[in-house]
């Protein structure tokens, strides 16, 4: 909320009022599927990934293979979303010359604002991800980061005034409907519950393909966010292969009917093998 803009002013309303006794602990049926699916789901990602090639000991190499892949990374990923971008807007935007004080083409752009976003949020990811290499807890890092990368995701469109800049603080407050999929996400007043539950399991689990195949699913499962679920899922994907040292995966415009298929067979079908295996032929 102070990232949005509002002054916000924390205080403890029980800390003179009447004391309660305690209530019982109860969890949330949310809570219950997503750690039994977690449970259920694992050994299958397990059987069909390469065994991880560890924390690469050349941390300055591993952080430049992902700025050399960003070009290619940026463009399909937008272009997975539905944005017609070209290979010249990225390198645009990566080099500086985006400029929406003086040119109303690139304020007004919504390809050239996605890019602008995209750039943002990926330098933040990559910052992260040196953590992450670095030897931290790659579920408890981004817990907090991913809130980070959503804000510089969208930052370009609160500064052209396209949204406000409440629609950065927290999740979505309405339903979401996927236009490709039969798949329909959680009710939003189930979030509060779920992403703390889906963090704790990305924090404890030990198999960095189990993190990122699982998570990268179950992120774009909950569809926390009115807008770019898909972007942040892929980066989340992305900084917990980087906890086992796998290199840094684009999933290809050309390959993103196969790609949606295989998160619809985990949404509906609840058979996450055919995303395990997708993401294992890529990172292969």
């Amino acid at each position: 909320m102070k990232a949005a803009g509002y002054d916000v002013r924390e205080a403890d309303p029980f800390a003179d009022g009447p004391q309660f006794g305690p209530v019982a602990a109860t969890t949330a049926p949310i809570v219950g599927r997503i750690q039994a699916l977690w449970t259920s789901m694992r050994g299958e990602v397990m059987g069909v990934f390469p065994k991880p090639p560890g924390l690469p000991q050349d941390k300055s190499a591993y952080l430049r293979s992902i700025d050399e892949v960003y070009r290619s990374d940026a463009y399909h990923s937008l272009s997975i979303e539905g944005y017609n971008v070209s290979d010249g807007l990225i390198q645009r935007v990566k080099s500086g010359n985006w400029d929406p004080d003086h040119h109303d083409s690139d304020r007004q752009s919504r390809e050239a604002l996605a890019a602008r976003g995209y750039w943002q949020a990926f330098q933040v990811v990559k910052g992260n991800i040196a953590e992450i290499v670095g030897g931290a807890n790659a579920g408890r890092l981004v817990r907090t980061a991913h809130r980070e990368w959503y804000r510089e995701l969208f930052q370009p469109c609160v500064g052209a005034g396209l949204i406000g800049p409440a629609a950065l603080a927290g999740y979505r407050r309405d339903a979401v409907y996927l236009r490709t999929s039969r798949y329909v996400p959680p009710r939003w007043e189930a979030l509060r519950e779920a992403m703390p539950a889906m963090f704790d399991l990305l924090e404890r689990e030990s198999e960095a393909a189990v993190r990122a195949v699982i998570g990268h699913w179950l992120f774009g499962y909950l569809h926390p966010y009115p807008d770019g679920n898909g972007r942040m899922a892929r980066f989340l994907m992305n900084a917990m292969l980087a906890s086992g040292g796998y290199p840094w995966m684009v999933i290809r415009v050309e390959d993103r009917t196969a790609y949606l298929a295989t998160l619809d067979r985990a949404s509906i079908d609840l058979n996450i093998v055919p995303s395990a295996e997708f993401i294992a032929d890529h990172v292969r």
